[in-house]
């Protein structure tokens, strides 16, 4: 600690109700993969779909344990004094003033977007690239589970992390540890203590707490843009663009009530164009090309449809500061429900398309 001259404080392990449901969400998938993987098989019967269920209610329940667990295990380090912590501005200043290493460990997905000059880049968890039949179920269910609106990747633990880090530094060098929200960063604070490195650092909150005055960035984004994605980056709908929205002004939330706009013209375009398709698969198998052009959508289910255009419209538009009245989980569920009514009106449609007359 007297080599870097900074006052530390205890950690605040304090959030957001959403942050936390997040954040185990996504570091349930990352710290069982270091000692479990999920077996699928295809259900037979109803007995074999039963057992798999609690197969999988029993996965999760492990996974559960596993990050409490892990959870106080990386606590105690910090508690204990055998990783200290240090604030985004700390260790900017030990960065900058004496030369201190920053170890960066998030995945390439974010480490792309946002880095500190002359930081060190080894992921502890990074993307699942391989694609084959074990890996396929788990990045279907990670998409299925948030992935498309998070735009969180599969990630698996990285085997050659430990390896990589001893052949760059010697046990007795001080290391700052750093990942986006500072999760990660405490695992690999944990490997690397148990493999005798004792001087080791952790920025508590991560590279997301960080202010851009704190640490010398390189990248495309701002270190608080960099684990965002998906759907709800797209839109602008996540808590760091809805912070940005407030002090941008009108321009920059015009951008995404476009994107809003366009998606749903496309929506509307593409269940239109289904409708005309079927009926004129129907008017193939009763009339043959007789009538193959029939009229739009009808006017109430259309009607229908762009009414929830307008709520969502009215919804996102109607205040200045989004996120002081819709929070973001309130906005998922919206989505989803959404996508379930499209959904529902493709399966009346094609459901009649293939009527017997």
């Amino acid at each position: 600690m007297d080599a870097l001259g900074i006052v530390l404080s205890p950690p605040p392990f304090s959030s957001s109700r959403y942050s936390q449901e997040i954040s185990s969400r996504h570091c349930c998938s990352f710290t069982s993969s270091l000692s479990c993987s999920l077996k699928f098989a295809a259900p037979i019967h109803s007995l074999r779909a039963v057992r798999m269920q609690g197969d999988g209610e029993d996965f999760e329940l492990k996974q559960a344990k596993d990050m409490a667990a892990a959870r106080k295990r990386w606590e105690a380090l910090v508690r204990e004094g055998k990783v200290k912590p240090l604030t985004p501005k700390e260790a900017g200043y030990a960065v900058q003033l004496s030369n201190t290493t920053l170890l960066d460990v998030r995945p390439a997905t974010e480490h792309q977007k946002a880095w500190v000059k002359g930081s060190t880049w080894i992921p502890v968890f990074d993307v699942e690239s391989t694609f084959n039949a074990g890996t396929l179920p788990k990045k279907v269910t990670n998409f299925m589970m948030g992935g498309w609106w998070s735009g969180v990747p599969t990630l698996s633990y990285n085997t050659q992390f430990l390896s990589e880090a001893e052949s760059k530094f010697s046990k007795d060098k001080d290391l700052i540890l750093a990942c986006q929200k500072g999760l990660r960063s405490l695992a690999a604070c944990e490997i690397l203590y148990n493999a005798g490195y004792r001087n080791l650092f952790w920025v508590q909150g991560g590279l997301e707490a960080a202010e851009e005055e704190d640490l010398e960035r390189e990248g495309p984004q701002p270190f608080k843009f960099a684990g965002i994605g998906g759907l709800s980056e797209f839109l602008g709908w996540t808590d760091q663009q809805r912070a940005a929205a407030a002090k941008e002004g009108w321009a920059y939330r015009l951008v995404f009530s476009v994107r809003l706009v366009a998606i749903f013209i496309a929506a509307d375009a593409l269940f239109i164009g289904a409708q005309q398709a079927a009926r004129y698969l129907q008017d193939i198998r009763s009339h043959g090309l007789l009538n193959r052009y029939g009229s739009f959508a009808s006017p109430s289910k259309s009607s229908h449809f762009w009414s929830s255009v307008a709520v969502v419209l009215v919804l996102v538009n109607s205040t200045t500061a989004i996120g002081e009245t819709v929070s973001e989980t309130t906005i998922e569920h919206l989505v989803l429900s959404s996508l379930s009514t499209l959904l529902s009106l493709f399966s009346e449609t094609y459901s009649g398309a293939f009527a017997v007359s």
